[in-house]
């Protein structure tokens, strides 16, 4: 199925951390901004804005965010797909997050402009 998608530049410099499962859901994630904390059996991932991470977490940083102007309904195919593969075909790395109403795409700040142009080489179109 062809997917054609607009995508918007989410503001700020991201980064995403890595909690221990056990760890208390911490009050430095969320504020202004795209944030989400994911709770899996054996760690808690945290995306938020890099400069809220502090120094002694561990976390990789430098991320820029795309979304998906949505929502879609959520037997919708291939939106995920549509995004990821022509970034993966070009070697570009992906982190992806999905909530309600859209998917929110970070790939390396060095890649976004390249990120950009691949996705709309593929018939996406990515706005402000």
């Amino acid at each position: 199925m062809d997917v054609s998608l607009t995508l918007k530049v989410v503001p700020g410099s991201y980064g995403i951390a890595r909690l221990a499962p056990q760890a208390a859901l911490p009050a430095w994630a969320g504020g202004e901004g795209f944030w989400a904390l994911i709770r899996a059996d054996d760690e808690i991932t945290v995306v938020c804005l890099q400069d809220r991470i502090p120094g002694d977490i561990q976390s990789d940083k430098g991320w820029a965010c795309l979304r998906t102007v949505g929502p879609f309904a959520f037997d919708a195919t291939g939106i995920v797909s549509a995004l990821i593969a022509p970034l993966s075909a070009q070697g570009i790395g992906v982190f992806v997050v999905c909530t309600y109403d859209g998917e929110h795409l970070l790939v390396s700040e060095r890649d976004l402009d390249r990120s950009m142009a691949l996705l709309e080489a593929s018939g996406h179109r990515v706005v402000g």
